[in-house]
């Protein structure tokens, strides 16, 4: 379905729970293993859709103007410009002109995992409303599943509200209760890296245990279990244990 699907990835929040980590760059842009997470997003949805900016949306809000430029020529960037985010259901009916009567399929930015997509779009009608959740075959879905992906046929996107709202409340909860609402399970390791915690969990289970040290870091010290940033420091005589280091001195510790 590669010629008619879009593709969404939702960006906006202003990661709150990952401050200060988001005081410097938005979520979306927090590295695991080195990659950013929205281009660990937008490489999820390659097998689904025709890549680059005729096919593949990512909404911005909180602190735009980096994913702006990070993002520049490869997508289309969908800017929010409300004073409050749009949140899941108002950032697809925000996109209706650009989808132009094509179903899409919605991400998260923030969702690391290492499920294959594809499951979510094999034998789908194309008319039902399809979500794909990280849990075992027979699990039920409710507000509290872990979603990893959705796709929206265009007559859903046509009936959403250009307005904050949720796709749990706008589209997911009423069709669930219904009955025409397509739940897919796929087994797989998904983190939420909503908190530094959860944040430094996925970049440990990317790299299998080991601690991630991005580009042009200096590290003269020991770095256990820990995740050092692009340009970051860890002098020499100092152990990191645990721990995310950003720059020379911001050291977070999750609780």
């Amino acid at each position: 379905m590669a010629d008619s699907l879009a593709a969404l990835v939702l960006a906006a929040g202003k990661g709150e729970r990952l401050r200060p980590l988001t005081l410097i760059r938005p979520k979306a842009l927090c590295p695991v293993a080195n990659v950013a997470l929205v281009d660990l997003a937008i490489g999820h949805l390659v097998p689904l859709v025709d890549a680059g900016p005729a096919s593949v949306a990512v909404n911005v809000h909180h602190r735009r103007e980096q994913l702006e430029a990070h993002l520049a020529g490869r997508v289309h960037v969908s800017v929010e410009d409300e004073p409050e985010a749009l949140g899941t259901a108002g950032a697809v009916a925000h996109l209706r002109p650009w989808l132009d009567g094509r179903p899409v399929v919605v991400v998260n930015a923030d969702t690391w995992h290492r499920i294959d997509l594809r499951g979510l779009v094999r034998s789908w009608d194309g008319e039902r409303v399809r979500v794909m959740m990280a849990a075992p075959s027979g699990a039920r879905f409710g507000p509290r599943s872990r979603v990893v992906a959705s796709v929206l046929p265009w007559k859903e996107v046509a009936g959403l509200a250009h307005e904050p709202s949720g796709l749990w409340e706008a589209s997911w909860r009423h069709r669930l209760c219904d009955g025409s609402l397509d739940v897919v399970s796929e087994a797989g390791p998904t983190i939420d890296c909503g908190t530094p915690g959860n944040y430094l969990a996925a970049n440990l289970a990317a790299s299998g245990g080991a601690s991630v040290v991005g580009p042009d870091a200096v590290v003269e010290g020991e770095v256990v279990r820990s995740v050092v940033w692009p340009g970051g420091v860890v002098r020499r005589g100092e152990v990191l244990v645990d721990a995310i280091r950003v720059g020379e001195s911001l050291t977070v510790r999750p609780r």
